[in-house]
């Protein structure tokens, strides 16, 4: 884009800045997500409830099995 086209474009500015925000941050929220120790920690913590009886046995096995799916999508 040339000089012209950056002056047209000057008025989007704002929105273009607002749209790369936008889009660092939902990178940022899905590195997090998908991250192996982030999902490990999860797996742990659930592993805790079921002990503690927080949860039920047929809960822990759905959540465990969106966990596991989670870090089979992170490799």
């Amino acid at each position: 884009m040339g000089l012209i086209g950056e002056v047209l474009m000057l008025p989007f500015a704002p929105v273009r800045g607002s749209a790369w925000a936008v889009r660092q941050v939902l990178a940022e929220a899905e590195r997090i997500y998908y991250d192996p120790a982030t999902v490990r920690a999860e797996l742990a913590r659930l592993e805790e409830q079921l002990d503690a009886g927080e949860i039920t046995e047929e809960e822990f096995d759905r959540r465990e099995d969106e966990l596991l799916d989670r870090l089979e999508t992170s490799r």
